[in-house]
């Protein structure tokens, strides 16, 4: 039996942020985050009604209104974008030299194509959340049928993209190996093309996505189900920041990490002995639309980065405390492009607003952010303010007419914990809402 079609028309999905590996000098939550309100008769996430939503919030502003428990219908899947147009040294299946430290250039994504089947603007928007928001029961184990469990490593030294001998790095902060993990839920059916999410600084929250994944995937309430998509959570390649190997992986503007994921990542995943043994016909999607990335803080920049710099290959974004700072390394080659390195999404170079490849109609995009995240209170000038970072980013993905969800936790930290607890599963259901199989 193939998969349903996942006409995910109308969702109770609330905010949402991950602890997925924290950048910066904050390692462990401060404080709590989350929300209380409740909803009071409209269209949890969606049109007007008569109250806040099941956010627990109050929605500020985005999205379309409409009358109480109305719901979007979702768009044909229309094309899809046709992919890299080249790269300017060759090597690689995307247009790209994949060289020792991922250097050359991938092809451009192209702007042809109808992009992503919409599903409407139910659940856009800015939202607030907290504090002290209850934790989502889809989260934890309900007794749904379960799927299973991988673990295999691969050595940076036969990787072509990050070999840990990039001159930017400082040796003590790259690993020899990294781990990856891997969840193929029950709902999978060898032979699909299964859809996927990567989640960075692996195993972060494989945990949660694999009890939401049992639960919503089996789940009768057709607004809440999830496809059954893949996990392969991957290990950053060690330490953090400036020097690090992590740093380079997830703070480098470029499309080095998505190349990697795609390149080596998948196809090891494909080619696993164990898995292979489990599933004799497993393969993965080569969809973007069936492609989704997650991470906190700069393993949520490297989650926007991968599906901006490729939206040929990443469609689907959720990033929490996301570091959309000024901590890419000045030596990197990319800094003669991208000086302020994340930073730029949202400085006077004005890339999103001045995207010219319809990447709105490409990619959905979920952003988090805390009140008392790092550098809260840093004046512009630092170029390393998280908040300031990404309101002036979700606010340019707004003006853009993306479809994007923008959660603000109050009295909450870096990469909290109860906020993550309170609102994963529905970041889950949001960002998939509208998803169509091939």
């Amino acid at each position: 039996m193939r998969y349903q079609r996942w006409r995910l028309i109308t969702a109770a999905v609330g905010a949402t942020s991950v602890v997925l590996g924290c950048s910066g000098s904050a390692d462990s939550p401060s404080g709590a985050a989350g929300g209380g309100g409740t909803s009071s008769g409209g269209t949890p996430l969606g049109g007007a009604g008569a109250g806040a939503g099941a956010l627990g919030g109050t929605r500020s502003d985005g999205g379309a209104s409409g009358a109480a428990g109305s719901s979007p219908v979702v768009a044909g899947a229309g094309g899809r974008d046709a992919g890299g147009s080249g790269g300017s040294a060759g090597g690689s299946a995307l247009g790209g030299n994949a060289g020792s430290a991922g250097g050359g250039t991938a092809g451009a994504p192209s702007s042809a194509g109808a992009g992503l089947p919409d599903p409407g603007p139910e659940g856009d928007g800015d939202y607030m959340v907290g504090p002290n928001p209850p934790a989502q029961t889809d989260l934890t184990d309900r007794g749904s049928p379960k799927g299973r469990s991988f673990t295999f490593s691969m050595p940076l030294a036969e990787s072509d993209i990050f070999d840990g001998k990039d001159p930017t790095l400082n040796a003590s902060k790259v690993n020899e190996t990294r781990s990856i993990s891997v969840y193929v839920p029950a709902k999978y059916e060898d032979g699909d093309a299964a859809p996927v999410l990567v989640i960075q600084d692996g195993p972060g929250e494989l945990g949660s996505v694999k009890n939401a994944l049992d639960n919503l995937t089996h789940g009768e309430d057709v607004s809440r189900r999830l496809p059954p998509f893949v996990v392969i959570a991957v290990q950053n390649g060690g330490s953090d920041a400036i020097g690090s190997e992590r740093g380079l992986e997830y703070d480098t503007l470029s499309d080095r990490y998505a190349r990697f994921i795609h390149l080596e990542v998948m196809p090891a995943v494909e080619r696993n002995a164990q898995i292979k043994q489990a599933y004799p016909n497993f393969k993965l999607t080569q969809d973007p639309s069936g492609r989704a990335t997650l991470g906190c803080s700069s393993g949520g920049a490297a989650a926007f980065t991968q599906a901006w710099f490729r939206p040929d290959l990443f469609a689907r974004v959720i990033a929490y405390s996301t570091t959309l700072v000024a901590q890419q390394d000045p030596k990197a080659p990319e800094a003669v492009a991208y000086p302020l390195g994340a930073w730029e999404y949202h400085s006077s170079k004005k890339l999103i607003e001045n995207d010219s490849m319809m990447r709105e109609k490409k990619l959905r995009i979920f952003l988090n952010v805390n009140e008392k995240d790092l550098g809260s209170a840093d004046p512009e000038s630092t170029h390393h303010n998280w908040v300031m970072a990404n309101q002036r980013t979700a606010a340019a993905l707004k003006a853009k007419g993306f479809h994007y969800r923008f959660v603000q936790g109050r009295g909450a930290g870096h990469c909290d914990a109860g906020v993550r607890n309170a609102t994963l599963a529905d970041a889950l259901v949001w960002v998939w809402r509208g998803y169509l199989p091939p």
